[in-house]
């Protein structure tokens, strides 16, 4: 899915850059510009940063069920 209209970058983009390191939303802008115009792709982003560090926290695949919000 497109997240970003304006650099006309994808999830899956950007999933592969915080996969690879990027743990900011400036680290993901330098990286595919996603943010730098009209900004309407800044929430999705961050979240879509914190998913892969909520993720990484838990041990779990990003997207797979996290036991800690199971218990929660």
């Amino acid at each position: 899915m497109i997240i970003c209209i304006c650099r006309a970058v994808s999830d899956r983009q950007i999933r592969a850059v915080v996969s690879q390191g990027a743990h900011s939303m400036a680290q993901v802008r330098a990286e595919l510009g996603t943010g730098g115009c009209c900004g309407k792709c800044t929430r999705q982003v961050r979240e879509l940063i914190e998913e892969h560090s909520a993720a990484q926290q838990c041990g779990q695949a990003v997207g797979a069920a996290c036991a800690c919000a199971l218990a929660a």
